[in-house]
């Protein structure tokens, strides 16, 4: 899948990234290309937390229903 991402020019130095589609996938480097290959952590790693919460609330939310 591809994911848009927005590069800004940190104040401070170098880029922050953030995902326009997975808001909590924010990162930051000090070149542009390291700025890129950490957001691609970041989009794996808040992808791989939205899953196990998923399977989590699924387990959770599973209900018997007794047909009559």
């Amino acid at each position: 899948m591809e994911y848009t991402i927005v590069l800004e020019i940190a104040e401070e130095g170098g880029y922050t990234a953030r995902c326009l589609e997975l808001p909590a996938a924010i990162s930051e480097g000090d070149t542009r290309e390291e700025a890129l290959e950490n957001i691609k952590e970041a989009i794996e790693l808040v992808l791989e937390v939205t899953q196990e919460q998923a399977r989590v609330l699924g387990e959770i939310a599973k209900v018997d229903v007794a047909s009559a």
